[in-house]
């Protein structure tokens, strides 16, 4: 297997951090790879906030919570969270997405969120990608402008030592891939 499928398999989501802060190379290293994320008509749209420092990142991480508080109650331990904040795509990526009915922006957003997630994991970092917070809570503490959305936050910490490298239970490639057609 070659080296970049092994940090696919070594990647996973993780929800379980010791107390250990990230240190800023290894931090910048995974903005820079969500910063050379490919994108549409290169609009780069996106603005990476990153929220490293108490009490904030409490505050934070108390508006991932669900309804009931029965899910992200991992997300206090991270000692790194970052919003991924969508921008104005340029003009052609916007037309260009009205015309053919996807919204190119979000699809960027999700691959530079893989970028930084993939580069966490060379770094011997955890990561999990948040898609379930209080949106407008979030956009208040880091006084983001209301007419931005943040499509994701993701989670950076170093994971508990028992917790790396679960066993990924996907779909077989024959039940998923198919050649030359959907039917065939």
């Amino acid at each position: 297997m070659n080296s970049f499928l092994n940090l696919i398999q070594q990647r996973q989501s993780d929800r379980k951090y010791t107390e250990r802060p990230v240190e800023q190379d290894k931090l910048e290293n995974c903005l820079e790879a969500a910063r050379l994320a490919p994108s549409a008509s290169n609009s780069q749209p996106w603005t990476f906030v990153v929220i490293n420092e108490n009490p904030l990142l409490n505050e934070v991480a108390r508006a991932t919570t669900g309804p009931l508080k029965s899910f992200n109650n991992f997300v206090v331990q991270a000692p790194v969270i970052i919003a991924l904040v969508m921008e104005k795509p340029k003009l052609l990526t916007e037309w260009g997405g009205h015309v053919k009915k996807k919204e190119y922006p979000l699809i960027d957003i999700g691959i530079a969120a893989e970028h930084l997630c993939l580069q966490a994991a060379e770094e011997g970092l955890g990561s999990c990608m948040l898609g379930w917070f209080d949106e407008q809570k979030v956009k208040d503490l880091l006084a983001v402008p209301e007419e931005k959305n943040i499509p994701l936050l993701v989670t950076l910490g170093y994971t508990p030592e028992k917790y790396k490298h679960r066993k990924k239970i996907r779909k077989s490639l024959n039940q998923i891939v198919r050649y030359n057609g959907y039917g065939k």
